[in-house]
């Protein structure tokens, strides 16, 4: 078995609304990077279909096949225009737009539990390192009701209880134009590099905390 660390990378694919999603371009553009810091780090990457049941359905494949010890996952917010660190998922579901299948959800609710739960302190650590590019980022409490929520909910399930993954963490990008960038108040643009740049330093930090965490764990177990 490989001690080596592993990091699974997620995105979208389009939706009603967004026949083009950034999410796709800028997972592509991450798993290119090549630094010193990932050498000994598994990255891979999935791009989720948007629905309900392709989430279901492919989310534990994914980390059956991968087996990562934490997952970052990107998601498209169309009404945004800063990176969004989401610091929980909430027990909600909309009942008034389809998924991609043209799947409606026929109550409002993912299950029974409570109606949030948080993936964890180090949303923070994330949201200092996004901001440490220049970018504007900020915390957030609500990941909508839709695909991303979704998908939230279910990574944290399966952080609670999955032998190897340990950290779980959802980021909502802004829109882009096709051109690259988006117009912004005061003319002031977000392009695709920004936003590469500050997924760089999100997923060095993710790298540093799924280490602690698996060192955390091995302590915790008594493993020699």
């Amino acid at each position: 078995m490989s001690d080596r660390l592993r990091i699974l990378v997620t995105g979208f694919g389009p939706f009603p609304g967004a026949p083009y999603n950034p999410t796709q371009a800028l997972v592509e553009r991450l798993m290119r990077l090549r630094r010193p810091a990932f050498a000994d780090v598994d990255i891979s990457n999935h791009i989720f279909p948007v629905t309900y049941k392709a989430v279901d359905l492919e989310l534990p494949q994914a980390l059956a096949k991968h087996r990562p010890q934490a997952i970052l996952m990107f998601g498209l917010a169309g009404r945004t225009a800063h990176l969004r660190i989401e610091t929980r998922a909430r027990n909600a579901v909309t009942l008034l737009w389809p998924d991609a299948a043209q799947t409606r959800v026929r109550k409002g609710s993912i299950g029974l539990g409570p109606d949030a739960i948080r993936f964890g302190p180090h949303t923070l650590r994330l949201l200092r390192a996004a901001l440490t590019t220049g970018i504007d980022a900020r915390p957030s409490r609500d990941a909508g009701s839709y695909l991303c929520n979704y998908l939230s909910w279910r990574a944290i399930e399966a952080a609670s209880i999955d032998d190897h993954l340990r950290l779980a963490s959802f980021v909502h990008i802004p829109p882009l134009a096709r051109g690259g960038a988006l117009r912004r108040k005061g003319n002031a643009r977000i392009t695709l590099d920004e936003l590469v740049d500050a997924g760089e330093a999100l997923l060095l930090e993710m790298v540093k905390l799924a280490r602690r965490a698996s060192i955390r764990k091995t302590e915790n177990t008594g493993a020699t």
